[in-house]
């Protein structure tokens, strides 16, 4: 699991900014502690507003290297993860943006819109064994969610994040936040949740073959940003 090896990686007991520093400093290979310790988080909440599996590992891919790129301007105004969680959010939206999407799925019918969001719902093989049945139900019921209820959800309830962390990522007001995450845990109902029985932060889970994919594919880009072939730890 990407846990696992993170825990086993020498480095993986530091703290985001003495990690931060150390890259900074030269030493490149330690950035691969921090992508693993956000995989998860950047994956659920790309997937959260994109719904689409590869492109929310191409949206981490392109965080983590803008990050990268940009890491001597990270002023330690708020947490690093924060600040990873908000180029990532922007990076997803900028697609959306992009595509239309929002447009095009506010003048579609409801019918059409239901039609695709049972075709868009599929097996997973990761997902199929991540928590059973229950959980496959309470990952269905989140993605039936409007793009911004969703969100909120898989941050707050899933990624478990806090308010003020998840508000500021989203460059919403706390009030804001709260207000869509009421509504949104108002469409999911109550009486979802205690049937489950089951811990929301099982849900869409990000094992290690796509982690090491990520880290991977992450490298290989910087490798070439800096002109060097080939990582070395």
């Amino acid at each position: 699991m990407a846990d696992q090896a993170l825990a086993l990686h020498p480095a993986g007991t530091l703290p985001d900014e003495q990690i931060v520093k150390r890259v900074l400093a030269g030493e490149t290979a330690l950035y691969e502690v921090v992508m693993r310790r956000y995989n998860t988080r950047l994956y659920r909440v790309a997937r959260a507003i994109l719904k689409n599996d590869a492109e929310a590992e191409d949206v981490m891919q392109d965080a983590y290297v803008r990050a990268f790129q940009h890491l001597d301007q990270f002023a330690g105004h708020s947490a690093f993860s924060t600040w990873l969680t908000r180029i990532a959010v922007h990076e997803a939206l900028g697609r959306v943006r992009k595509a239309k999407r929002l447009e095009e799925w506010d003048d579609m019918s409801e019918s059409k819109q239901d039609g695709i969001q049972a075709a868009q719902i599929g097996s997973n093989p990761e997902s199929d064994t991540a928590s059973g049945e229950l959980s496959r139900i309470l990952e269905q019921a989140i993605e039936n969610l409007p793009e911004n209820y969703r969100t909120v959800v898989m941050m707050r309830d899933v990624e478990e994040m806090s308010t003020s962390e998840t508000a500021e990522c989203l460059s919403i007001t706390e009030d804001n936040f709260k207000i869509r995450l009421h509504r949104a845990r108002g469409l999911l109902r109550k009486e979802l949740y205690s049937k489950a029985k089951i811990s929301t932060s099982a849900a869409f889970p990000f094992h290690a073959p796509r982690c090491d994919r990520v880290v991977a594919a992450v490298f290989s880009v910087l490798a070439v940003l800096q002109g060097n072939p080939s990582r070395t730890a």
